[in-house]
């Protein structure tokens, strides 16, 4: 008697998982619940620009670190793992003039 294996369905590299994008994601939206001074500037008010870029860094951390990967070539970058650092390359500088 023969058996037939079935081939192995693993899902494509691009689809799995990104943890540390996932990581920065998460820390960005706790420590921003925790402590929402993060959105603001020095005298207190909200930072709009600041908070753009760190809220691009969580959507783009939680797009990507689920393992969702749009279609489209435009939304595939604005949701990847680069995005995601560069918005908080982006968030760093606006925060402290790096």
């Amino acid at each position: 008697m023969t058996t037939v294996s079935m081939p192995r369905t693993d899902p494509p590299a691009a689809t799995r998982m990104h943890l540390p994008s996932l990581l920065v994601a998460l820390t960005i939206m706790t420590v921003g619940s925790i402590y929402p001074l993060l959105f603001a500037d020095a005298q207190g008010q909200a930072d709009h620009s600041l908070a753009m870029a760190l809220f691009w860094a969580m959507s783009a951390g939680l797009v990507r670190g689920v393992g969702f990967v749009p279609v489209l070539p435009v939304w595939r970058w604005l949701f990847s793992g680069w995005a995601c650092s560069a918005a908080l390359v982006l968030a760093a500088t606006l925060r402290w003039g790096v």
